[in-house]
């Protein structure tokens, strides 16, 4: 089960990541320091921009329930696979690039995970 928790932990925090990238794309921040307050109190509220909140906030549950079976310095590593899954969906939907630098980091990042987790 700890396992299922780490999962949903990244893949919360992905989504939240790449839902509130994909949203604040369309919209472009004011110039004054008012403005800058209103637009990002008004964000806040966009449908799509709360749903990102509320999985960060799910996130945080499932991680929670992941120490409770997990040591910290066993678990947190994994977090890094949302740089994955961040990367991945990014390219494939938000049509970033994808270099081959950032391949490679992602390999060396899966290989330190399972290194860790031996």
């Amino acid at each position: 089960m700890g396992y299922i928790y780490i999962t949903l932990t990244v893949l919360l925090s992905s989504y939240g990541q790449l839902i509130l990238k994909w949203r604040l794309n369309s919209m472009e921040i004011p110039e004054t320091w008012r403005e800058k307050f209103v637009f990002l109190f008004f964000a806040v509220f966009d449908l799509y921009i709360f749903s990102g909140f509320v999985a960060a906030f799910l996130a945080s549950l499932t991680w929670m329930a992941a120490l409770t079976k997990f040591q910290l310095s066993f678990a947190y590593p994994f977090m890094s696979l949302s740089f994955i899954v961040v990367m991945v969906m990014s390219y494939l939907l938000l049509n970033e690039s994808l270099t081959i630098a950032r391949v490679i980091g992602c390999f060396f990042i899966v290989a330190g995970i399972i290194i860790l987790s031996r």
